[in-house]
């Protein structure tokens, strides 16, 4: 009887602890906690027997949180059960399927072709969901900076500048209590720790703190370093800041005494990429860059001082004999310090920091730079006396003189015409057209002499000016050693100028003192004489630009330029070489003169 009547108040205990169970579960929905009490009568507790199990399957828990069972007997706390259990979320193989919710959770992707990144929701179209761009801060809270509600399917393309390591993406359906997916896909991205540098900004505030502001934490260390002006990089300086982590977007304080316009703050990566910040504190308001002397004052024990000066090979021994500024003036340096000129920048029992100006040691060695300006600038005065004609002569161009024979009006054009276009060149030139006063006082003879005697003083040149009839006064001089006395006009000097031009070319004394020439049309190539051909001979004016080569020398003007005085030349030459050619006779003349012409000698 009392066995039935045991096993009847265990069966009806069952049912109604089922019965709670139940009714907790679907009283308190998900984030809820909930309190189970279970009592037990006493008449059902057995030494060594087991009361019976309670089984939780029948309330909801949110996905991927954490579920803790708590259990104990009374008297409180003699037994105890403590369980803590992480429930899967979405991204678990084995509930992607089963849950509702987690076939709508929106699913995150990147995709990048080469510079463009896009971010790629594949959902249903139906969908409606909240999509956030927030940057992850190891140091701070999260900073969100972007945030939409869209539906269905996206593809959004992202900045590059935008893509720092700690860029994070976080979507969920736009439902209530919806579980939310995060990616940060940038982390590894050596183009995103680029963009982050590029975006962090080094500042300095006053009176001595800084700051590193930044999307993101940085890998980096930072240091003090001097920098001298114009000599090389900034010089790290080891005793004022320790060399750890730098922590962003948070002010700093400069571990100093005073300021100095050389102190600057470096920050550099850690990584292999070698990034680099840089601020000094002149660029706001202690002025330009000094050339003061760092002076690194080293304690050691029993009061031992050593000093060196910090130098772009290093950190110098002031008494030492190296061929140093440093070295040679370290007496000098040690008594400035002493005697209280130099300003204490950094202080404590392993050292100090010292900034000794230099401005009358730069004052002694101006004085010596002033008067070696002087002496260079007397020498340089004097070359220019030497060489003032020289540089006059080359201000106005090359000397040219014109040697032609008159065969007709006609040709004395054209070469009057080659004259004029030649002194836009510029150069200088000589023709008997421009100076009959002067042959008829002087005579053609002497008045050529007085021009070649010059000419080639100033290293300019004399031109032949073939045409039939120079060539023939030519076969003159070269058959019967000169033409008779008043055979030719008291103006003609290319004939009177062939008994000094001939010996030029039978000694060899004519390259580089003269150049012929002869007009297209005009006369045939190998007309000229074989004697003349020892010296370069141009066609005109179809070898122009070689011709005014030859003319302007090795200082004359570069190939393109040439190319467009040569232009000028010949349309200045065309309308007069036309005229020859429609002369009647004068084509012919050209055309006449063959090589059998031009060999006899």
């Amino acid at each position: 009887m009392g066995t039935g009547k045991n096993l009847k108040m265990r069966k009806n205990w069952e049912e109604q602890l089922i019965q709670n169970l139940r009714s907790l579960g679907m009283a308190y929905p998900t984030a809820r906690c909930v309190l189970l009490e279970v009592q037990v009568p006493a008449a059902l507790v057995q030494p060594g027997q087991s009361v019976g199990s309670v089984v939780f399957d029948c309330f909801e828990a949110a996905l991927g949180t954490e579920v803790q069972i708590w259990s104990y007997t009374q008297p409180r706390y003699q037994k105890e059960l403590n369980l803590t259990r992480q429930l899967p979320d979405c991204r678990g193989l084995e509930v992607q399927d089963s849950i509702q919710s987690c076939r709508a959770l929106p699913w995150l992707s990147v995709t990048a072709d080469g510079d463009n990144v896009h971010l790629v929701l594949d959902v249903s179209e139906e969908q409606s969901f909240g999509l956030s761009l927030y940057w992850n801060q190891v140091q701070g809270p999260v900073k969100p900076w972007w945030h939409r509600n869209l539906t269905g399917p996206q593809t959004i393309p992202l900045n590059q500048t935008d893509i720092v390591p700690c860029l994070c993406i976080q979507a969920w359906p736009l439902e209530p209590d919806s579980v939310r997916t995060s990616i940060c896909p940038f982390t590894e991205d050596p183009r995103a720790h680029r963009n982050l540098w590029r975006a962090a900004r080094l500042q300095l505030l006053p009176p001595r703190g800084w700051r590193l502001d930044a999307p993101c934490s940085l890998h980096a260390q930072a240091t003090l370093c001097w920098q001298a002006p114009g000599r090389g990089p900034c010089q790290p300086l080891v005793p004022p800041l320790p060399r750890e982590n730098v922590t962003v977007n948070m002010a700093l304080e400069f571990p100093l005494l005073k300021g100095h316009p050389n102190l600057c703050v470096q920050v550099s990566s850690w990584e292999k990429m070698q990034l680099q910040l840089q601020e000094c504190l002149w660029a706001d308001s202690l002025g330009p860059l000094k050339d003061d002397m760092l002076l690194v004052e080293a304690r050691g024990p029993q009061d031992n001082r050593s000093f060196c000066a910090l130098e772009p090979s290093g950190c110098t021994p002031l008494l030492s004999r190296a061929s140093t500024r440093a070295a040679r003036l370290g007496e000098q340096l040690l008594q400035d310090l002493h005697s209280g000129q130099c300003l204490q920048l950094w202080d404590d029992d392993l050292g100090a920091l010292w900034a000794c100006p230099m401005d009358k040691y730069i004052h002694q060695r101006w004085v010596l730079v002033w008067l070696a300006c002087l002496l260079f600038a007397a020498a340089l005065f004097l070359l220019f006396l030497l060489k003032k004609d020289h540089v006059k002569a080359a201000a106005t161009g090359r000397a040219a003189l014109l040697l032609y024979s008159a065969d007709d009006a006609g040709f004395e054009r054209l070469v009057g015409a080659l004259a004029s276009a030649l002194c836009q060149v510029p150069l200088r030139v000589a023709v008997d057209l421009w100076s009959r006063r002067e042959l008829s006082a002087q005579g053609p003879l002497a008045w050529f002499h007085a021009q070649r005697r010059r000419t080639v003083q100033e290293g300019g040149l004399v031109v032949l000016i073939f045409s039939p009839g120079a060539v023939a006064l030519c076969h003159e001089w070269l058959q019967d050693a000169g033409p008779a006395p008043g055979a030719h006009g008291p103006h003609d000097a290319f004939a009177a100028s062939l008994s000094c031009v001939l010996p030029d070319f039978l000694q060899g004394r004519a390259p580089g003192r003269y150049v012929g020439a002869y007009f297209d049309g005009l006369l045939h190539a190998d007309a000229v004489p074989a004697l003349f051909r020892a010296v370069p001979v141009f066609s005109l004016p179809s070898q122009l630009p070689a011709f005014l080569g030859s003319l302007q020398g090795p200082r004359g003007p570069r190939p393109g330029r040439l190319g467009e005085r040569a232009e000028q030349v010949a349309r200045a030459l065309q309308p007069a070489l036309d005229s020859c050619l429609r002369t009647p006779g004068t084509a012919g003349m050209g055309r006449g003169m063959g090589p059998e012409a031009g060999d006899r000698t």
